[in-house]
This record gives C-alpha cells, sequence and structure tokens, in this order.
C-alpha cells in the first residue's frame, strides 16, 4: 500500500468528500507531490470526481484514494493524519522517504530529488 490513512483522517475527508457536489461512486482524494515548497517538493491533496487512466487507485476504509504514477514512488509507506488543535490543525504527512522537512511540515526533501531518498551531497 503506498499511502495509509489514519482513523481522523479517513473520517475529516469522508465529511470533505460527502459534503462536495457532484456525488458519485468514483469520488475520492488525489494525493500528489508537486516540485516546490520551501525543501523541494510539497504535498498535494484534492478532491477528485474519478480517477486518471493511469492513477494508482487505494482504498482507505470509505475513502478511495488516487494517485499518480510520478508520485507514487515519493509517497510509498506515507501516513496521513489529520491534527486538530489550538496551535495547529490540518492534515500531516509523515514520510518515510523524506530525508528533511521543512517547519511546516507541507514540503520535504528525498535525497538528490529522486524516489531513492540517497542523502544529498
Amino acid at each position: 500500500m503506498t499511502v495509509t490513512l489514519t482513523e481522523k483522517a479517513e473520517f475529516r475527508l469522508r465529511a470533505f468528500l460527502q459534503g462536495s457536489a457532484n456525488p458519485s461512486p468514483e469520488k475520492g482524494i488525489r494525493v500528489g507531490v508537486n516540485d516546490g515548497g520551501c525543501n523541494g517538493y510539497e504535498y498535494t491533496i484534492d478532491i477528485a470526481n474519478a480517477p486518471q487512466p493511469d492513477d494508482v487507485i487505494e482504498q482507505q476504509g470509505k475513502v478511495r484514494v488516487y494517485i499518480d504514477p510520478k508520485s507514487a514512488p515519493l509517497l510509498q509507506g506515507v501516513v496521513i493524519d489529520f491534527l486538530e488543535g489550538l496551535m495547529e490543525s490540518g492534515f500531516k504527512f509523515s514520510n518515510p522517504n523524506a530525508t528533511d522537512t521543512c517547519g511546516c511540515g507541507k514540503s520535504f526533501q528525498s535525497g538528490n530529488c529522486t524516489p531513492a531518498a540517497v542523502p544529498c551531497s
């Protein structure tokens, strides 16, 4: 399994999916990685009405998770949690491939910017 949702994250994502327009049995979330952020890559998470033809498709409880194939190696083993507190609220990504993360936890570095997580030289 590429991405794991904690119980809190799955509950929160189900609420987003139920509250969004255009109900569809294929509706899910799209998780990915883009170039950018403070450390090289930044996480993305969006509502998707259906998968793209080459997406990796996973089921986490009652939530369908779509991952583009370019992001999949960088997201292998990622755990997505949802934090709710006075100082911090939102989705938190724990990535075993990250060799460095920024203070906000929204971006990461994976070694030499490859999925292999080779330490930067």
